[in-house]
């Protein structure tokens, strides 16, 4: 006779009990009938993610966006205002227009006007994001992807009692879709009363494979594979490739009785040890008692110098240190490599002496296997894994990229953009060149030259150059976009890793000689205001992949030397040198 676990009591949720906003039976269909009269606010994608992590008790013990006094303390010290560990502001920012000066109860909905909720509007307050980016992420570099995006919200934060009467509808994968409570249940019937959690948002190899597993062995418990499918970092592979990966892996290389794949629809802050710190609380939510962190947990990247916005063992150390008062204990994502004659992993600590040892860095898996379109040994991926990632990244001169001039007016932007995309074309590329001017015309008629209208302007450029380079089409823009912010959000939109800032650094004087429409004299005499470089400020790249100097080089010499670049970083194929009848 087959002996079956019985239903094992898991740790409580974090402040004790699971969340619950979602109306039902006769109380939700007396607010739906309520919300046809009240006037709606769309919220953005991330309050989204946010509303439904409310809504389920992801976000225990919070039950609504925070208020003021929740707000402060959580910048200040990463506690709610009870004195809860808290470490990360979750806040519904609204344009102060979009506000109703009649109603203290409003609608909720997404972009599509789909209403989500019903909110008690109980607290109205105005807040400052760079105070709120020094303090939750510890810089206000524009090239950390939320500073970007925060510059964009709206400026007051609104607070109150909610009611969830829809949860955001997504179709795909809807069975890996569980909330905390359906997690929680699963997991009881696993047996285990410890659970580890693996978060990640990335495709999964041999050697997280090997880790999860250890890990849930270590501890005598069960795995949750949890991966973030809300808003990660821009560039990060599309979780519907990531989550087929996740799902092939599971099924057959995973034992089913004490592992379970769920998907979170987290909007991640990229907040570094902060994050890791939040990520585990979240995770306490689901049932889990351990928790797996990296190096560089919930990094961006690097800064607007090159450097890496938080230390390596940042967020280890954060997570060590509140560990017991959160209930979750850290398990190290610790450094395995292939040993090739006994085929099996290792950490690296571990290692004998003398072993043939393999090991493929994250550069080396895009650069030298898939920009190349070279399949990745099987002994770091499972063979699923890799076709799945075949079919979705073609090698690198088959992928778009986008190549983004700014510069002052008369620097030269236009004619090297034009050149280039004629040499682009001679190399079979496909190109679309969104010209300032001519984006004016058409794009973005009617716009004016406001702070505002001209970051509008830039972001619909970026937009249309992030599709087409999502398609893998190629995008050259040439427009002034005189601010910082601006060209960093696009740079977001389009991914870092495909985005070429080129900087045309043309000396205003010798732009001014260039001007045959006189835009610079009317500038002078104050004809006209608000122009680039005489009356309005031009911030210039801190660190562009492309810096042009137009004094000694020609806009020919110019363009070859972005082709030079791309060939470099392999969007172009190098095509071999051709004698040209003796000529060089």
């Amino acid at each position: 006779m087959t002996k079956t676990k019985t239903q094992t009591e898991l740790i409580s949720p974090f402040g004790g009990k699971l969340i619950n906003l979602l109306a039902q039976g006769e109380e939700r269909l007396a607010l739906i009938e309520e919300s046809k009269h009240l006037p709606s606010v769309q919220i953005s994608a991330r309050s989204v993610c946010d509303l439904e992590l409310l809504a389920t008790g992801a976000f225990s013990p919070l039950d609504r966006f925070m208020g003021k006094e929740d707000y402060e303390r959580v910048l200040t010290e990463m506690r709610l205002k009870n004195g809860t560990l808290f470490p990360i502001p979750v806040t519904l920012p609204i344009d102060e227009k979009e506000l109703p000066s009649f109603a203290d109860r409003i609608n909720l909905c997404d972009s599509r006007n789909n209403t989500l909720a019903v909110m008690e509007i109980e607290e109205v307050f105005h807040w400052d994001a760079q105070r709120e980016a020094r303090l939750v992420l510890g810089t206000t570099d524009p090239r950390h992807p939320l500073i970007s995006e925060m510059l964009h919200w709206g400026k007051v934060y609104i607070s109150g009692n909610m009611k969830v009467i829809n949860l955001p509808a997504n179709y795909d994968f809807s069975e890996l879709r569980l909330s905390p409570l359906e997690v929680r249940e699963k997991l009881s019937k696993m047996g285990y009363e410890k659970v580890v959690a693996f978060q990640t948002r990335n495709p999964m190899h041999r050697i997280h494979e090997e880790l999860t597993k250890r890990a849930a062995e270590e501890v005598n418990g069960s795995l949750l594979i949890h991966p973030v499918v809300g808003m990660t970092k821009p560039g990060d592979v599309d979780h519907y490739t990531r989550v087929r990966v996740y799902r092939t892996l599971v099924n057959k290389y995973y034992d089913p009785n004490r592992t379970l794949l769920s998907l979170l629809p987290l909007a991640m802050r990229m907040a570094g040890p902060r994050e890791a710190l939040w990520h585990a609380i979240i995770r306490r939510n689901y049932g889990a008692t351990h928790f797996i962190i990296g190096r560089d947990h919930a990094g961006p990247g690097k800064d607007s110098y090159g450097n890496p916005f938080y230390g390596p063992y940042e967020a280890q150390t954060l997570l060590a240190q509140y560990s017991e008062e959160i209930g979750v204990a850290p398990v190290e994502f610790k450094e395995l490599v292939y040993l090739a004659d006994e085929e099996r992993y290792e950490e690296i600590s571990k290692v004998p002496e003398g072993a043939r040892v393999f090991n493929i860095s994250g550069t080396q898996i895009r650069e030298d296997f898939l920009e190349k379109g070279i399949m990745l040994p099987e002994w770091f991926t499972r063979p699923e894994t890799a076709q799945i990632l075949q079919q979705v990244y073609p090698p690198r001169h088959q992928q778009g990229f986008c190549i983004w001039f700014t510069g002052l007016s008369g620097s030269g932007k236009s004619t090297t953009a034009e050149i280039l995309t004629t040499l682009l074309l001679e190399r079979g590329r496909q190109i679309t060149l969104l010209d300032g001017d001519v984006v004016r015309t058409h794009l973005s008629k009617g716009l004016g030259f406001s702070r505002e209208d001209r970051d509008t302007n830039i972001l619909r450029i970026g937009f249309v150059a992030s599709e087409l380079v999502r398609h893998n089409g190629v995008a050259i823009c040439a427009a002034i976009s005189p601010y910082r912010a601006a060209r960093n959000e696009v740079r977001k939109m389009v991914g870092s890793d495909k985005f070429i800032e080129v900087f045309v650094n043309t000396p205003i004087d010798l732009c001014e000689s260039r001007d045959v429409k006189g835009l610079y004299a009317k500038a002078r005499r104050g004809q006209l205001t608000g122009f680039t470089g005489v009356d309005d400020p031009y911030e210039e790249p801190i660190s562009p992949e492309i810096t042009l100097e137009t004094v000694n080089s020609s806009p020919l010499e110019n363009a070859h030397r972005i082709i030079q670049f791309l060939e470099d970083r392999g969007f172009l194929v190098k095509e071999p040198q051709s004698s040209n009848n003796g000529h060089k």
